[in-house]
């Protein structure tokens, strides 16, 4: 029987989490550009790839192997053989990209650790206002349904980031995607930027541990947790 809890590393953000991510459920991460969250993923990615079971890992941004390299450092080469990487280049692609990935997951031929969509909003916020909006807000949900399925069939702790809006009503950062996404995420993180290299973490949502934020530190060979939140 897998863990019900998967460590991420970061220890105030473990400690906040009730020891990590959960193993049968969505974990949505949202927050501005450059608050850390796929320094985040990479880092539980790494500790995945490490043990020795695969990561699922789709990137929108394009970014993931040199963010990867500063934390794997001579490792690299070995992790990414436990890492299969897509990078699709438009929402279309994202959603063949997550419906393999899932379909994979479920298989269960791999002993998978993990699957992570970062960002799951990137294609979709460029369609919004747009004529082909609708349909991309259904291809949206048809992804995160199939990662919640995948999530329970699986017994897979499933992660991805969202980017923000920022409210006109009381000036507040919100994730896109309304309310279906944060209904189908059990977990909700904000990742908020603090002076230098420093990160906040707010537990906005949880089935069973209370609101609480923890603090860590982005450094030249990934995250470092800090006291106090």
């Amino acid at each position: 029987m897998e863990p019900d809890r998967l460590p991420t590393g970061v220890d105030s953000v473990d400690r906040l989490l009730g020891g990590g991510l959960e193993t049968d459920s969505v974990t949505e991460l949202y927050g501005e550009g450059g608050s850390a969250k796929t320094l985040f993923c990479l880092q539980v990615a790494q500790r995945v790839a490490r043990e020795g079971r695969w990561v699922f890992y789709i990137d929108t941004e394009g970014v993931s192997v040199d963010r990867l390299r500063a934390i794997a450092g001579d490792e690299l080469e070995k992790l990414l053989k436990r890492v299969l990487l897509s990078t699709p280049k438009d929402l279309a692609e994202q959603t063949a990209a997550v419906r393999t990935a899932c379909a994979l997951a479920r298989e269960g031929k791999r002993p998978v650790g993990l699957l992570v969509v970062d960002s799951a909003t990137a294609y979709y916020r460029l369609s919004l206002s747009g004529p082909e909006e609708d349909d991309a807000r259904q291809a949206l949900s048809l992804e995160i349904a199939d990662l919640v399925r995948t999530a329970l069939d699986a017994h897979l702790p499933v992660v991805f980031t969202n980017q923000v809006w920022r409210s006109v009503r009381d000036n507040r950062l919100e994730p896109l995607g309304g309310s279906f996404l944060n209904h189908a995420a059990k977990t909700i993180l904000f990742f908020e930027r603090l002076p230098g290299p420093d990160r906040r973490v707010v537990l906005m949502k949880h089935r069973s541990r209370p609101e609480g934020a923890a603090r860590f530190r982005i450094t030249s060979t990934g995250l470092e947790s800090l006291g106090g939140a």
